[in-house]
């Protein structure tokens, strides 16, 4: 299949059924959430005001009782959809027998908003617009609100503003240029569109208690200008120099709607629950940052030509963590740095394909994942240009981290899986305390004294015995993923890209050899022998091996086979189902986006960023300004 990297429509037929697929949706984002809008013109997944907010529609989740709203032809049609270039406004062109019409869907940026400033302060407003391109197409519309992933029904009531459904603090007023008919919760509207007309919908979210002043008419002409132009000019600030361009600057784009632009923080994903697997229980809550995705995404900011926002991200992260002496070091946090995010189940909600439970929050904040400091100087170590003069709260913290991995390396922990049964001695935790003790003497004197050098010199040298020692498996034949273990684990495959091992090394060239032919299914590398889908960030980690081995011709052929498993819009989930090719988890996923650059920049750079024997500056894939 050849590599499609300008995205142009697909082409691809729907019988006029919403089926839901989770690779069936395009995405919209406003840098404070995120919407998902399915390819038959449903909005299946929006939680206004932030990532992790209760949802106003959930129907990704359960199409009876999520809500949901959807504007699409009558009768049987057939669908082809992109994003306007350089931005997250979704264009999607419905064709019937009779005619054509395009919907154009966006969450509004604030006007005027340009460049970094994208998505600061949005106003919480989803606009749809129907444009009719020829012919007469019949449409129709069904609106079912439903806050709180389904626990309350709105009911939506006539008012001058437009129609206004509240449910405790939240409230939605849905305005347009058609009348709708109300029947309890819901409200539907039947109309037509001819070539050349237009019909627009707006839909406010605001709070429902402080509102001194009726919600303001949207002017969605304006408004979805206004989106488009802020959305190019962020795109116009970044000249990646490497292959695949076009790609690059898409997934580049994807990252920065993942982001909660008043803090900086990426999320791992917009949604919940989506399941690993079709009725399986393994489905949590991804609407938060990990510290652990917070070095991937820097990477690949910084490959992508975007080092504003990887110091800003950076700097989410310095302010979120502070000093860690003496208290555990956080391994996720909030879009805005909370340590608490515990996890509930929502028994309102069905699951997507009946996969449950539901969750919101996520458990794994209180595990110990030693790879997190590793994480965290990693990402310093990039950015060691634009740390300097080094500000004193990030010396303390990255000092402290440094200190943290040289004194509790020994130890085992739940590992960057997440394992919720035991925790284990797994070499991936144990390379990163490496990581965090090499990139801590690489800053030399601007980071600690002899004293702590010396110290931290002597733990590196020490694991660094140890995992070649216990975390080889003679029998197995390669690099293990815990110490004893004769399980293979794709995570073993950093060690290459972190500079702990050359890809070439015997016995890591026979581990990457055996983790393509054990753990290869359909194309794609899982992470374990039972794990039973492909996972799009270990199948880019084993591209950057091949690459850094020197095969760059079956290192690209297999970039491109993965990156053709993303859909019609570029967008990944966490992984695939190797039988029935249907993504799988939440979506989009960040590390599936932020992966595809990494190995994307391998291909084009194929040495690792960091690691022994490194250069004293990383070559750099832009221009920098000035």
């Amino acid at each position: 299949m050849p590599l499609r990297t300008d995205y142009r429509p697909a082409g691809r037929v729907s019988a006029g059924v919403s089926s839901s697929r989770i690779a069936d949706h395009g995405y919209l984002a406003d840098g404070r959430t995120g919407a998902l809008v399915d390819r038959d013109g449903s909005v299946n997944w929006w939680c206004p005001g932030r990532f992790d907010a209760p949802s106003v529609f959930a129907a990704l989740l359960d199409r009876d009782a999520g809500g949901g709203w959807s504007i699409r032809p009558r009768g049987a049609y057939r669908t082809e959809r992109d994003y306007l270039p350089d931005t997250l406004v979704l264009r999607t062109v419905f064709t019937t027998d009779t005619g054509s019409v395009a919907l154009v869907d966006a969450l509004a940026l604030e006007p005027g908003a340009r460049g970094h400033d994208i998505g600061r302060r949005p106003p919480d407003c989803l606009i749809r617009s129907v444009q009719g391109l020829s012919g007469r197409v019949d449409l129709e519309l069904t609106y079912r609100p439903r806050f709180e992933y389904g626990m309350v029904q709105g009911y939506p009531l006539p008012t001058a503003a437009g129609l206004v459904a509240t449910a405790g603090p939240a409230t939605l007023t849905l305005s347009g240029q058609v009348s709708l008919d109300v029947d309890g919760p819901d409200a539907t509207a039947s109309f037509a569109v001819s070539a050349g007309d237009r019909v627009d919908f707006a839909l406010q979210h605001t709070s429902t208690y402080g509102q001194d002043r009726p919600v303001a008419p949207v002017d969605v002409p304006h408004a979805l200008d206004e989106t488009v132009e802020g959305w190019r000019s962020w795109a116009d600030l970044h000249t990646y120099q490497g292959r695949y361009p076009d790609l690059i600057r898409r997934n580049a784009l994807i990252v920065q709607g993942l982001t909660y632009q008043p803090s900086g923080a990426v999320v791992a994903a917009p949604t919940t629950s989506l399941p690993e697997k079709r009725g399986g229980d393994r489905n949590y809550d991804y609407r938060f940052g990990w510290l652990r995705d917070f070095s991937l995404t820097l990477r690949a900011l910084w490959v992508a030509a975007c080092p504003d926002e990887s110091t800003r991200l950076f700097r989410w992260v310095a302010q979120t963590v502070g000093r860690v002496d003496g208290q555990p070091v956080p391994i996720m946090c909030g879009v805005e740095g909370e340590r608490d995010v515990s996890e509930r189940v929502v028994h309102t909600l069905r699951g997507y394909a009946d996969s449950r439970p539901i969750r919101v929050g996520n458990e794994a904040w209180q595990q110990r994942q030693a790879d997190v400091p590793g994480e965290v100087l990693d990402a310093a170590w990039l950015l060691r240009d634009y740390l300097e003069p080094m500000p004193a709260d990030v010396r303390d913290l990255l000092r402290s981290l440094a200190d943290r991995s040289a004194r509790d390396w020994r130890q085992p922990d739940a590992g960057m899986w997440e394992a919720r049964d035991a925790e284990r001695h797994y070499l991936s935790s144990k390379v990163f305390c490496w990581v965090a003790l090499d990139r801590a003497i690489g800053f030399g004197k601007r980071l600690g004294g002899p004293a702590e050098l010396d110290r931290w010199r002597a733990a590196r040298a020490e694991i660094r015995e140890t995992v070649l020692r216990d975390g080889w498996h003679p029998e197995v034949g390669a690099y293990t993923g815990a110490f004893g273990s004769t399980e293979l684990d794709a995570s073993v495959l950093l060690l290459p890209c972190v500079g702990f091992l050359p890809a070439t090394d015997p016995r890591m060239w026979a581990t990457i050899e055996l983790i393509h032919k054990r753990l290869s299914v359909g194309g794609l590398i899982r992470r374990w022998d039972d794990d039973p889908a492909g996972f799009f960030l270990c199948s880019f980690w084993m591209v950057q091996c091949l690459a850094y081995a020197g095969r760059q011709e079956q290192a690209t052929a297999l970039f491109e086979s993965v990156v053709a498993r993303a859909n019609d819009l570029g967008l990944l989930a966490e992984q695939i189902d190797p039988a029935t090719g249907e993504q799988l988890g939440n979506f989009p996923q960040a590390f599936s986006q932020v992966g595809l650059i990494g190995a994307a920049w391998s291909l084009t750079e194929p040495t690792p960023l960091a690691g022994p024997g490194r250069p004293e500056r990383s070559p750099e894939p832009f221009t920098r300004a000035g």
